[in-house]
């Protein structure tokens, strides 16, 4: 029987799940995404690569109906399927690293969401902040828990947006997608290509790009965009699976790819 994913419907979802999104929904506003930047965006903690990958062996993405491995074994499932599949190497390493955002929970907390027990503010499909929520949200019943949606500079379809701006002009929940996107924006040696930037940044935008939401928002640049999103999301999803890898046995393959694109040097989290 082929395996249904992201069904957060089924008997089984743990409440674990549900109890995730309400508080992603109730807490993530302007102001907490805006205090969530000054407090992560300082970019003065060097990790290495690799060791920021192994501390991925403590943390169960408690957002993901479909896995219930350290996240770490996710992303070597999604590099290990676009290998397989003789994608581009900057790819590849893309698939590898494209949650490490997540490493986050080794300075987090409970109270804004970015700790081990509290991932409200790191995992999770985000949507955008300074507008009104779309009914694609996971949970929509949620949304009316959200104290922008309150306020009418906030709760209206565009918000404190122009029509049109585009996606990079938006303002996204807080959580791991951006986090890496701006370290790795920060990183001097990062050579990554642009397509890769965007498969990062927004694969967790499911509202957008599964949805269908925020088309006033669209611009055409964001088509292509949404091509490069769903290529990628065939192995983010479709590839994930209760088989277990151990990190030494492919960082010999990887290594070369990481220091080809993203230098030897730490990265500045």
């Amino acid at each position: 029987m082929e395996k249904t994913f992201r069904n957060y419907e089924a008997v089984d979802v743990k409440a674990a799940v549900k109890e995730h999104y309400r508080k992603m929904r109730k807490n993530q506003t302007v102001e907490y995404v805006r205090s969530m930047h000054d407090k992560y965006l300082n970019f003065d903690k060097p990790m290495p690569l690799f060791e920021a990958m192994a501390h991925l062996n403590k943390l169960i993405d408690v957002s993901d109906p479909d896995l219930d491995l350290p996240n770490v074994q996710h992303l070597i499932q999604s590099a290990e399927a676009i290998r397989e599949d003789n994608r581009p190497d900057w790819m590849q390493l893309t698939g590898l690293i494209h949650d490490l955002g997540k490493v986050m929970f080794m300075w987090g907390s409970d109270e804004d969401g970015t700790s081990q027990d509290e991932q409200w503010g790191t995992v999770g499909d985000v949507f955008v902040v300074g507008c009104a929520l779309p009914d694609s949200c996971v949970y929509p019943e949620f949304n009316k828990l959200n104290p922008d949606m309150q306020d009418p500079r906030y709760n209206t379809t565009t918000g404190i947006y122009e029509e049109g701006c585009g996606l990079d002009n938006l303002t996204l929940a807080w959580g791991h997608d951006e986090y890496l996107y701006r370290v790795l924006a920060n990183h001097k040696e990062n050579k990554l290509p642009p397509e890769a930037m965007v498969m990062i940044r927004y694969h967790s935008f499911y509202p957008w790009h599964s949805g269908g939401s925020y088309k006033e928002l669209l611009n055409d640049k964001d088509e292509e965009y949404l091509q490069i999103i769903k290529d990628f999301n065939r192995y983010d999803l479709y590839t994930k699976s209760q088989k277990i890898y151990d990190l030494e046995d492919v960082i010999d393959y990887y290594k070369p790819i990481a220091d080809k694109y993203l230098g030897t040097g730490p990265i500045y989290w």
